[in-house]
């Protein structure tokens, strides 16, 4: 059976990774302030975004299709905040190009990965449920479940081959360009939607 936006299941999904993800922007946000990277202060600020976005859909899922398909506009723009803060960093790290220490790294790249493959998993059965709400959900922890991957291999890249913040730099680089198509997708799954309801009226 098909579940309502409104299912208290659906509802307690999202509350659950909320707090996942509360719980490991602080682990990941100390890591990557104590190393300097790049990579992991990108995903840790997702970690937080993701958080948010969660808490929205749980207050937003018992709201009418068309204020749920505004939200899900606003939720795009969210999306982008990461690699907004990502891009700063960058800039920051191009003028003290110092490779961050390759051990914690891919340690907190490995514990980001866990979670996120978790957070995936608990919204892959919702995802088309409740429009591009459920939908900015279950893309943001896919494509943070990729950026996981990428900064465990620039990681062991700096360890073993590498030892320049290069690595560091282009996956940080690679996780806000995931964001920024993940806020494409959302804003046209809210668009399409807005104008469906709009002409039901």
């Amino acid at each position: 059976m098909a579940l309502q936006p409104s299912d208290p299941r659906l509802r307690w999904v999202v509350r659950l990774v909320a707090l996942l993800n509360v719980a490991y922007f602080g682990v990941e946000f100390s890591v990557a302030l104590a190393i300097g990277s790049v990579s992991l202060f990108a995903d840790s600020v997702d970690f937080l975004e993701d958080a948010s976005i969660n808490l929205l859909i749980a207050a937003a899922l018992g709201w009418t299709a068309q204020k749920r398909a505004r939200l899900g506009m606003v939720l795009a723009g969210i999306l982008l905040v990461p690699g907004i803060a990502t891009l700063w960093t960058a800039w920051r790290k191009f003028n003290i190009p110092l490779a961050p220490e390759p051990l914690p790294l891919s340690l907190a790249g490995l514990g980001a990965l866990g979670v996120n493959v978790s957070c995936a998993i608990l919204l892959a059965r919702y995802r088309h449920h409740g429009g591009s709400l459920t939908r900015a959900a279950f893309l943001s922890a896919r494509n943070d479940t990729m950026a996981n991957i990428a900064i465990i291999v620039a990681g062991l890249a700096t360890a073993l081959a590498w030892r320049s913040a290069w690595p560091d730099l282009i996956v940080g680089l690679g996780i806000a360009a995931l964001n920024s198509n993940a806020a494409r997708e959302v804003w046209t799954v809210a668009r399409e939607e807005h104008r469906a309801e709009l002409s039901n009226i």
